[in-house]
């Protein structure tokens, strides 16, 4: 007789229907159905150590690769701990799957005190998601599902949190279920493409302010910018998007006070794929004096705290390519790269001690790395300088997750990442305070033989806090933290481990943890003799 497919079993097997690979979590008693199903699937289960860590490695497999990222976990603790990798995702447009247990259905709500209980686990998870939900039954956790990835195909792509019952998990399905096909993005309306067409060829001085959202449209938005003669700035989660190296491209500069004067001068600003954040520039908000035109697949963005002028609900990757065939065939002169040239030069203006070691360890960094290298960033002060001075090419190669600016994503988002990525090299850049958030995954990167260079920018403590306090005359207090012998920690958790004193070995460093036998932790000490001189 064949045994009856559980509830928990179907998911599984529905997961690899929509292409899921990789899950990420940490097994517990509540989600023993889903894990007979994982035993029985194609699918690859990663254990981190901590469901925080779970939920970045979720996000990172799903940011760097642009591929929903999935992550199982229990209810309460399980939920909780990872609420803050889900606030990152949402911060950040990252599709990201959470999938968690909660206690059985006749007892949600009630306050029992069953284990794991939270009493409206919905109301916790719904403002860092775009949809929160519960299944009361099998066929409803089927439909969540393809809410779920018709969701990350056609709306802004954010995290998605489906709880189930435990006594709905054991329920036995008598079908297979089945993949609903998710709908197409909105098609961008003709004419507002062709008003955005006559304002930008009637501009003077154009600038295209590029996001994460647009880097399925990257060729067509060089087109679009050799076309106009116009200048490129892009987002953190926009960097590559056009080349670093273009002669128009001013890159994540947005963070300097000459690139943000040099926006504030356009008479017509296309912003594509992106919400204009606040932590792209670090200033409340941007003076934009000329017109917008604003391309985005959410429509509560259109009108926001930068209202459009003209406002295109659509695909990035569409609405560009639409564009720039409304422009014509003709290109327009304005000298403007030798413009760009100037400013990108003033980016380097008034460098601190620090950032002028931070842009030595990036130069010496990028000459060392493949071309198509993947930077997975920490929340520290030398990520903060590699937006404006560490070069890329394409996009999904520099990864900062200014939304949330959460401290310990590194190193998840990097492991997450690299099982995405394959060959691809994948390095992990941290500050030594941010690293400790979440340093026992390691031992996940350990387990998994992960060739992964973990490079930590040791200064000694918070130095970011460190030096808001000096500025402000307040004590420092609370950010001068004893850091363990990094070195004996990696080997303890079974990585290799390297503190170079030079720039050769440094090099030498990097080289070898691209091949090695399992992950690799580089300790760079911010005042070493050989990070000076770093000034462009």
């Amino acid at each position: 007789m064949t045994r009856p497919v559980t509830c928990g079993e179907s998911l599984i097997a529905l997961l690899e229907s929509y292409g899921v690979d990789t899950v990420f979590g940490i097994p517990g008693v509540h989600t023993l159905d889903l894990y007979r199903g994982l035993a029985d699937s194609s699918i690859r289960h990663v254990q981190a150590r901590n469901e925080q860590g779970a939920g970045f490695m979720a996000d990172g497999y799903a940011r760097l690769s642009g591929k929903p990222g999935v992550c199982i976990l229990i209810s309460g603790p399980g939920v909780t701990n990872a609420c803050t990798p889900m606030g990152q995702s949402f911060a950040d447009s990252i599709p990201v799957l959470v999938i968690s247990s909660t206690t059985a259905s006749y007892s949600l709500g009630k306050g029992w005190g069953c284990l794991h209980e939270v009493t409206d686990l919905e109301s916790v998870t719904r403002p860092l998601t775009a949809l929160s939900a519960t299944a009361g039954s099998a066929a409803e956790l089927e439909g969540l599902i393809g809410q779920a990835f018709s969701i990350f195909a056609a709306e802004r792509p954010r995290p998605v949190h489906i709880a189930v019952p435990i006594d709905v998990l054991a329920e036995n399905v008598p079908s297979s279920w089945q993949v609903r096909q998710p709908p197409a993005r909105p098609a961008p309306p003709a004419q507002a493409i062709n008003q955005a067409a006559a304002l930008l060829r009637r501009a003077e001085r154009p600038v295209i302010y590029a996001g994460g959202g647009a880097a399925g449209a990257a060729q067509t938005l060089t087109g679009i910018a050799e076309r106009l003669d116009a200048a490129v700035i892009t987002s953190n989660a926009g960097k590559g998007v056009v080349p670093d190296s273009h002669p128009l491209c001013l890159g994540g500069g947005i963070v300097r006070s000459p690139v943000r004067d040099f926006l504030s001068q356009a008479d017509v600003v296309l912003a594509i794929g992106t919400e204009i954040s606040e932590t792209d520039s670090f200033v409340p908000k941007l003076s934009l004096t000329g017109k917008l035109i604003r391309i985005d697949i959410d429509p509560r963005k259109i009108n926001d705290l930068y209202p459009a002028d003209i406002g295109i609900l659509g695909d990035a990757a569409t609405a560009a390519s639409q564009l720039l065939e409304a422009l014509g065939p003709e290109d327009t002169a304005r000298g403007t790269a030798e413009t760009v040239s100037v400013v990108r030069r003033s980016m380097f203006d008034d460098l601190t001690d620090s950032e002028s070691r931070h842009i030595r360890l990036l130069k010496v960094l990028r000459e060392t790395l493949p071309d198509d290298a993947v930077i997975a960033g920490d929340i520290c002060q030398v990520i903060y300088t590699g937006a404006f001075a560490y070069p890329v090419e394409q996009p999904r190669q520099w990864h900062y997750p200014a939304g949330y600016c959460t401290l310990g994503c590194g190193l998840p988002n990097g492991i997450g990442g690299k099982l995405a990525l394959g060959e691809t090299p994948v390095v992990v850049l941290a500050g030594d305070g941010g690293f400790m958030f979440t340093v026992q995954e390691l031992v996940t990167a350990a387990e998994l033989e992960l060739a992964l260079p973990i490079i930590v920018w040791n200064n000694a403590g918070l130095k970011q806090i460190r030096d808001d306090m000096a500025n402000r005359g307040i004590p420092a207090t609370g950010v001068n933290g004893i850091n363990p012998d990094f070195m004996q920690l990696a080997n303890a958790c079974g990585c290799h481990a390297t503190r170079p004193e030079s720039e050769e070995a440094f090099r030498d460093s990097v080289k070898g943890a691209l091949v090695a036998s399992g992950p690799t932790l580089i300790e760079v000490t911010e005042k070493s003799p050989w990070l000076a001189d770093g000034r462009p």
